[in-house]
């Protein structure tokens, strides 16, 4: 299953997390349990049970909640969970180590430490923006943030999502045409420190970044687009975000 934020066990655990937000843990707490009594697939319950599993109050039901979180997650064992897989063993370690059960935490240590840094993802990739380029251009590192005007990035930002790349396309601070390019990174590239283990568990929405240049080989022009209404929203949480830019 592709990642959305348009999902209802999504919009259900972000309500959640605006709660925590507001220094209203029980409303948030309820919040993540409805999105477990909603969820119908693996993904959308190892994405509530990551939820409910830190509101447990008692080691021993945090540790259940996350290694049923765990369970789901093996289950689908593709690119949109395994990002989360060493946050996830690392979070099981540290309550077996509360419980005083160090063999069963040196496990997970070991499992959480197996997971290389660099992403096993095989695409296809992309890339949204509204400049007019051609099959065979180079993205470069280097240029101005959408999201900070004065800053420069030291990184190229791509995904896995040809709706994610639609969405930066229409953010992007241009007047030109949005256009999402298929791109093949030349180099090396890692999950993006911004949204990896952030609001939600690995980095689900496959988001990338590399100081290598990004080869255009591609371009798509059908994705889902977002409503004016939408955009609008996007643009506010973006104007509204103080968190500092990891670059």
């Amino acid at each position: 299953m592709e990642f959305t934020p348009n999902n209802h066990v999504v919009k259900r655990c972000l309500q959640g997390m605006e709660m925590e937000e507001k220094g209203k843990p029980e409303e948030a707490a309820r919040l993540f349990h409805q999105a477990w009594d909603e969820a119908t697939n693996d993904f959308e319950k190892f994405i509530a049970t990551h939820y409910v599993a830190r509101h447990q109050k008692n080691v021993s039901d945090k540790l259940n909640w996350l290694e049923t979180s765990l369970q789901f997650a093996l289950k689908i064992n593709n690119d949109t969970v395994k990002s989360a897989f060493p946050a996830l063993y690392l979070n099981i370690a540290k309550c077996y180590e509360e419980l005083k059960e160090p063999e069963k935490a040196k496990e997970n240590y070991d499992l959480a430490a197996s997971f290389k840094d660099n992403p096993s993802d095989k695409g296809p990739f992309y890339h949204g923006t509204k400049a007019d380029l051609q099959v065979g251009d180079l993205l470069t590192a280097g240029g101005s943030s959408n999201y900070k005007a004065d800053l420069k990035m030291n990184h190229i930002y791509f995904t896995a999502l040809v709706n994610g790349a639609g969405l930066a396309a229409a953010l992007a601070k241009s007047d030109g045409r949005e256009r999402v390019y298929i791109i093949e990174p030349t180099g090396n590239f890692e999950n993006d420190p911004n949204v990896t283990d952030k609001k939600f568990p690995g980095n689900p929405s496959r988001s990338y970044r590399s100081r290598a240049p990004l080869k255009i080989t591609g371009e798509v022009t059908d994705w889902v687009r977002q409503t004016p209404e939408e955009l609008q929203k996007w643009r506010q949480k973006l104007a509204n975000n103080k968190g500092e830019i990891i670059n």
